[in-house]
């Protein structure tokens, strides 16, 4: 169970971050969230869809890192391969919360840090430094608050854009049979995408409406990381060629 603490340089000084991959820091996730304010990276790596949260009914943006449930494509013998690391993944055990403060004379609810001390990514033994010896931020700490914001803009950035896109009905649901050899193959299911025929069908007031808010590169970047589902598709092709291989080693045995 999370166990989260506002961070701070004097109760967590020694506190250290494991930054390895595997399946013992819950990296084995077959898809994560995805924010706008990342897309432009995310484009060029990963395959990112709409998924609608069955409590609010609203939509939210995944990158998809494999074709069946926990399974994670990108990871491989404690390495994470790809350019990019998702912010979702980037941030371990950090979050932002709020918290009460007067600002001359004024109550604001501020963002600050906290730290998830039952993570299994926490040290205090190996990893990187979360502070430096005399208190300061160290280099990481810095990187994760870099992160953290990025998350928290993309998140506010994503409830407009995305309504709006549903408004226009551009997202719609995609279903996808997936053909890997003559043995294999997957049904994606619960899975939405931007719809190119009906976005180019827009009226100029529409995409003028989009492109002043900033979202009509959002809808098209999502539309291009979706060329990343063949790069999903061939890795799971090898992982299951080395797999018909090791059983038939084993048959020979």
């Amino acid at each position: 169970m999370a166990r989260y603490e506002l961070l701070d340089n004097l109760t967590h000084k020694d506190l250290r971050v494991i930054t390895r991959f595997g399946r013992e820091f819950g990296d084995e996730v077959g898809m994560v969230p995805a924010f706008p304010t990342e897309y432009a990276q995310l484009q060029q790596e990963y395959p990112i869809f709409f998924r609608k949260d069955r409590d609010s009914g609203e939509y939210q943006t995944v990158a998809l890192l494999g074709l069946e449930r926990g399974e994670n494509l990108y990871l491989r013998d404690g390495r994470w391969n790809a350019a990019y690391l998702p912010g979702a993944i980037a941030k371990g055990p950090f979050l932002i919360g709020f918290q009460e403060q007067r600002i001359e004379g004024e109550l604001r609810r501020e963002p600050v840090i906290h730290v998830d001390m039952e993570h299994p990514r926490v040290s205090l033994s190996e990893g990187e430094a979360v502070f430096l010896p005399h208190g300061g931020h160290s280099p990481y700490l810095q990187h994760i608050i870099t992160v953290l914001r990025g998350i928290r803009d993309g998140v506010d950035a994503g409830k407009a854009m995305f309504a709006q896109f549903d408004a226009l009905g551009l997202i719609q649901p995609i279903g996808m049979d997936v053909k890997l050899d003559d043995a294999h193959g997957v049904n994606l299911t619960g899975l939405h995408a931007i719809d190119r025929e009906r976005l180019a069908a827009l009226d100029g007031e529409s995409l003028q409406r989009l492109n002043r808010a900033g979202w009509l590169e959002g809808a098209f970047l999502l539309l291009a990381s979706m060329h990343n589902m063949r790069r999903l598709m061939a890795e799971k092709q090898r992982r299951l060629r080395e797999q018909d291989g090791v059983a038939t080693s084993e048959r020979a045995a």
